[in-house]
């Protein structure tokens, strides 16, 4: 408690957070635990009272206590309008999501009458984009979000609904825009926003690296070719393509550089304060991220403690950050994004100087930086692994070698990108710039795209409960000591930890090996029966079925979820209506 009091409330605050999220305690239990914590902490205060082993048991409570108060407040429902399945409503956008094929897609503030509601919006690209300096006005489908069918498939609308959103709509048609002189200053930045990447559209250079300038600098992936994403995903490189920590530590020493000959050395705190001002900034023009927002929250408590003249701490960086964000919203915590940002910045605290120790000794700075590229990737990776795999079940042996080989390409090219975005966003050009950018892109698209290709190295549909996580979260851990010093004990625990995973795997994989089941699944139209008898999977479905979408979003979330590997797919001509399974007759519309 000694060492790092903020980090342990901090843990304490995010275990009664998930106490409320899974037992969703009452508010009468809430008020009893809470007025228990704070008369502990009275008692606490006369540190007589308490034996010296005990004296820090108030702290743990109360902080556990406000972990559930807070996710109490965060997990109320809102009042729902009733909504027919065809409505008039009037909208305005909140932010742009990922388009898909046919249709872009927006989250949006809606009002059906005087009653507002969130929802997630879809109209065809052949529609004009929309923006924040309007309302709109329209015709519109309207479907409530449901639960999955099955317990494999991924709860949508759970994950909405930790955002306050409940609703789909669909426009098919036109709508009737109306102009807006309300706009809040929050409205008026991502209006800037948006009319930047319109910008970086119409730059004079390739649309791949328009996409990629605008998802690596603006955090913007709405529009990205689908090929480019599965290339970052399946080289383990999509942390450089999304708005992470090393983004911003890049631009804000990019910042120091620049100011460092604006300001004499006795005033190189009005450097840093103006450094931590602009990354601030920068953080409110991309629409603060979860990984940008807590990137920026460790940068300046660390550098408040040097203004301070205080010793810098990232354990204490990172749980002020993590304060931050969950007391302003406990549902982060869910966030795949906030997860694994802290893990990595954990894993390379407690991995990265144990790792060093193996790595050969630099001789000048660049030989320094290299290797610290690689222990901090390594680190890095370690950590998040186990979290990889549970929420992406993938993972590719080559993003290793490629994280080494790009990580420090990354550097430069994100500074070349900055620049080119402050460039356009200016209206400034250069056609030889853009042709040495454009050149530089493509052939760093063509580097990750063969480490996608290296099929031998990809695994996918891998297997990962939450008792598994916990079991290799732990071998981490133990990890570190067997790391710093190499000593049978140490080998030992990290080897208890390896066994027990195996172990466990096993068990998981032998029980799902004995569930015996058919089952009913159906993507939009489409419907699909699935035939399990203990390893071996069968698949029907019609033959004009979107095979690369089924698999995508039925087969292999099935059978990742039941461990099988063994599995066949039977296509079915339109004339079959039918198909009999055990006796049973499953019909095909």
């Amino acid at each position: 408690m000694q060492k790092q009091p903020l980090l342990i409330l901090c843990v304490c605050f995010i275990l009664g957070i998930l106490l409320q999220d899974y037992l969703s305690v009452r508010i009468k239990q809430i008020i009893i635990l809470l007025v228990f914590s704070f008369l502990s902490l009275v008692l606490y205060l006369i540190q007589n009272f308490y034996a010296h082993r005990f004296r820090h048991v108030s702290l743990f409570l109360l902080f556990f206590s406000l972990g559930i108060f807070a996710h109490f407040l965060n997990s109320k429902k809102p009042q729902l309008p009733e909504l027919k399945s065809k409505e008039n409503i009037v909208f305005k956008i909140s932010r742009k999501l990922n388009s898909n094929e046919k249709n872009r897609r927006y989250e949006v503030k809606a009002w059906k009458g005087n009653q507002s509601f969130l929802s997630v919006l879809s109209i065809p690209k052949t529609e004009n984009d929309l923006d924040f300096l309007h309302y709109y006005k329209a015709e519109a489908y309207i479907n409530k979000l449901q639960k999955p069918y099955s317990d494999f498939q991924f709860d949508y609308g759970k994950y909405l609904a930790r955002k306050d959103i409940y609703f789909q709509i669909y426009l098919p048609n036109s709508f009737q825009p109306g102009a807006r002189n309300d706009l809040s200053f929050s409205e008026k930045i991502k209006q800037k926003r948006l009319e930047t990447l319109s910008k970086i559209d119409r730059a004079g250079f390739s649309k791949k690296a328009r996409e990629f300038t605008k998802g690596i600098i603006l955090a913007d992936r709405t529009e990205m070719d689908d090929g480019t994403v599965q290339d970052f995903s399946k080289s383990g490189l999509m942390h450089v393509l999304a708005i992470s920590g090393s983004h911003m530590a890049i631009i804000f020493w990019l910042i120091l550089i620049v100011l460092k000959p604006v300001f004499p050395p006795k005033f190189r705190n009005y450097k840093t304060v103006i450094s931590l001002v602009l990354i601030w900034s920068f953080a409110i023009f991309i629409d603060y991220g979860s990984s940008v927002v807590r990137s920026c929250i460790m940068i300046s408590a660390y550098y408040i403690c040097v203004l301070l003249q205080r010793k810098p701490d990232l354990l204490h960086a990172m749980a002020v950050a993590a304060f931050a964000i969950l007391i302003a919203d406990t549902n982060q915590f869910f966030d795949v994004g906030f997860q694994l940002s802290f893990a990595a910045v954990f894993g390379i605290f407690w991995l990265n100087q144990p790792i060093l120790k193996y790595l050969p000794k630099p001789k000048n700075e660049f030989q320094n930086a290299m290797v610290n590229v690689v222990s901090v990737s390594f680190s890095a990776q370690i950590a998040t692994l186990p979290l990889v795999i549970y929420y992406f079940h993938q993972y590719s042996m080559v993003s290793i070698v490629a994280n080494l080989i790009v990580i420090p390409f990354s550097e430069i090219l994100i500074i070349f990108s900055l620049l080119m975005t402050v460039l356009i966003g200016f209206s400034i050009e250069f056609s030889w710039l853009n042709f040495l950018y454009d050149w530089v892109v493509t052939k760093t698209l063509d580097v990750i795209h063969l480490f996608a290709d290296v099929d031998f190295a990809f695994y996918k549909m891998i297997p990962m409960t939450l008792l598994e996580v916990a079991v290799a979260l732990l071998t981490v851990w133990f990890l570190r000591f067997a790391v710093i010093k190499l000593n049978p004990r140490n080998v030992l625990k990290v080897t208890y930890f390896v066994v027990t995973f195996v172990a466990l795997r096993f068990l998981l994989n032998f029980k799902a090996s004995q569930i015996n089941e058919t089952l009913e699944h159906q993507y939009f139209k489409e419907k699909i029966i699935s035939v399990k008898r203990n390893n071996k999977v069968q698949f029907f479905m019609r033959e004009n079925s979107n095979l690369g979408k089924v698999e995508k979003y039925v087969t292999e979330p099935y059978l990742t979820s039941r461990r099988a590997n063994d599995f066949e797919i039977k296509t079915l001509p339109p004339e079959v209506h039918k198909v009999v399974v055990e006796g049973k007759v499953y019909h095909f519309k």
